[in-house]
């Protein structure tokens, strides 16, 4: 599902995207400048890996996501610490940061288990 970020104003824009067993849903709104805050929860499963055998592994996931996506670079002032991604397009791409933050979970530390016993 893509965005166009200069459509997004002051009133949520809602959203909810799927995939496989995650469901991505939330809302874009605007902040200030040229970023759009993106408020959203992750929640399913995730398969992925033990990282100690490599079996199989499916892992629960409930996430509260915020995020700010800005239209073009991003030139912050440092007076807030934020997460931002960019886009330099003028479309929030919202399966692409499903995908991402379904990658970032997956790529931690997991294990299943038999290998929590040992």
């Amino acid at each position: 599902m893509k965005v166009t970020l200069r459509k997004v104003g002051k009133t949520p824009v809602d959203f909810e995207v799927k995939s496989d067993e995650i469901t991505f849903k939330g809302y874009l709104q605007y902040d200030s400048g040229k970023l759009i805050l993106l408020k959203a929860n992750l929640d399913g499963v995730a398969l992925t890996e033990c990282s100690q055998c490599g079996e199989e592994l499916k892992l629960p996931v409930n996430e509260e996501i915020e995020i700010f996506i800005s239209d073009g670079i991003y030139e912050g002032d440092n007076s807030r610490e934020i997460d931002v991604v960019e886009s330099f397009n003028s479309v929030a791409d919202l399966d692409e940061l499903l995908n991402s933050e379904i990658e970032l979970i997956k790529s931690d530390y997991h294990s299943c288990e038999n290998c929590k016993i040992k």
